[in-house]
């Protein structure tokens, strides 16, 4: 009932080892590369984050305006 296939237990290797092959593939950023790519990321979020503020404040706005 518990039995594990022999072919299974191949399939199982066969698959953790191209996994450990694909992350030696990997090349990680140098320290900088990262800051660099970390800094874009970071003002990219927070000038989004400005825009998505300033529209909703302008929604907010003529939406109250409509109201009242």
């Amino acid at each position: 009932m518990g039995e594990v296939s022999k072919k299974d237990k191949t399939h199982t290797r066969s698959w953790s080892d191209g996994l450990k092959a694909e992350f030696r593939k990997i090349i990680w950023p140098d320290q900088k590369d990262l800051a660099k790519q970390t800094a874009a990321v970071i003002t990219v979020s927070v000038a989004l984050g400005a825009i998505i503020a300033v529209v909703d404040a302008i929604m907010q706005y003529g939406i109250d305006f409509l109201i009242k």
